[in-house]
């Protein structure tokens, strides 16, 4: 970033932002999302579950602490394009390798900085998270406004496809430790948990809280058919986080109508409306949805309130559950649906994440949850 190069960011309402370019050089579109978390941007860069979205962070100076090949929750970054206010020259960390603009210019993520993210952030709550374009080889806004305007939205299109893995693969890597850094752990203690993983963009630390908490795991492809998991004969079923809308994985949904009341079934973020919709539910857009390390959500059955990490830009609708599912948690923000069980025990699902990376760990006792259930 020695020769500051001008770069615009313009949003499908016409608004355009002008700033300076950081990162890659080019151009990309994608919906426009903020998330409110004040660290975390390496795995945020790194998680599937943004694949489409240009990512603002709400905080104003972004790598401080550098990035490291170790802190990374997928093999490669997901994000269409990033925006901070401020990115840090000089990091400073005794585990930082390179600087978030090296990463972005390495990886071919286009970012842009100096523009107001504040009032960008208030535009996005107003208006509702809008696809944009962010260019530093065009600098005209009218011409991208325009194109703006004409990218495709998320709605409808099915992105899983796009980031899940193309073979089943073993996992047998634990938790972080200072010793070991996230090097194959020693077992847990006790009797291990045979677990198939669908992977719709599966994160890392959630592989490695379940390896942690007890079980081996296989993660397979998204579209890996229900009869060759329950030939496998797992003790339990896990349903990942992803991107975009769960209406058109439909092939998802198929598969795990078959697999419900056959083996345990753990699902988080996506794997949880994916389990909505394939109960006969729906779900819906949020306007600006949730993405951040401090989202407030309430236990229904215990009454505690949990700290949370979240990202995703589609809710369950409850009511269209029926009797096929029972509320188990709310967001205290806007009343949507944070997580569901049911009466027979074969099944819960939660709407945020609880393996955090970034974000607080009051939700981790839900691995041990599953665990219990399997048991």
């Amino acid at each position: 970033m020695e020769t500051k190069k001008p770069a615009i960011l313009a949003l499908s309402d016409g608004t355009v932002f002008e700033g300076l370019s950081f990162g890659a050089e080019g151009e990309t579109t994608g919906e426009v999302v903020f998330n409110t978390s004040m660290t975390g941007y390496q795995e945020i860069l790194t998680d599937p579950s943004y694949k489409g979205q240009i990512v603002t962070m709400t905080y104003t100076e972004m790598g401080n602490y550098g990035l490291n090949p170790e802190d990374i929750e997928s093999w490669r970054p997901w994000v269409e394009g990033f925006i901070v206010k401020e990115p840090s020259l000089i990091p400073s960390s005794w585990r930082g390798a390179f600087s978030l603009g090296e990463y972005l210019k390495k990886m071919g993520i286009v970012g842009i900085y100096g523009i107001d993210t504040r009032a960008l952030t208030r535009r996005i709550r107003e208006k509702g998270a809008m696809e944009g374009v962010i260019s530093s080889v065009d600098l005209n806004p009218d011409s991208l406004a325009d194109k703006a305007g004409k990218s495709p939205c998320l709605v409808g299109r099915d992105l899983v496809k796009e980031v899940t893995c193309k073979e089943p693969y073993k996992w047998d890597e634990g938790l972080w430790t200072l010793e070991r850094g996230y090097k194959p752990s020693p077992l847990a203690k006790g009797k291990r948990f045979r677990v198939v993983a669908y992977d719709f963009g599966i994160k890392r630390n959630i592989l490695r809280n379940l390896y942690s908490s007890g079980c081996d795991v296989t993660v397979v492809p998204a579209k890996t058919p229900a009869e060759k998991v329950l030939e496998s004969n797992p003790d339990g079923v896990f349903l990942s986080n992803g991107p975009g809308d769960p209406e058109p994985v439909k092939y998802a949904q198929e598969n795990i109508r078959k697999l419900v009341g056959k083996k345990p079934i753990f699902g988080i973020c996506l794997g949880h409306q994916l389990l909505g919709l394939a109960l006969g539910g729906k779900t819906f857009k949020l306007k600006f949805g949730h993405r951040g390390a401090n989202q407030p959500v309430k236990d229904l059955k215990t009454g505690k309130v949990e700290i949370t990490c979240q990202n995703h830009g589609f809710a369950v609708d409850m009511e269209s559950m029926g009797k096929y599912g029972e509320l188990t948690h709310i967001n205290l923000n806007d009343s949507t649906v944070e997580g569901m069980t049911d009466r027979e025990g074969r099944f819960f699902s939660v709407q945020y994440h609880p393996e955090a990376s970034p974000g607080p760990h009051d939700s981790m006792y839900l691995f041990k949850r599953f665990i219990e259930m399997m048991g």
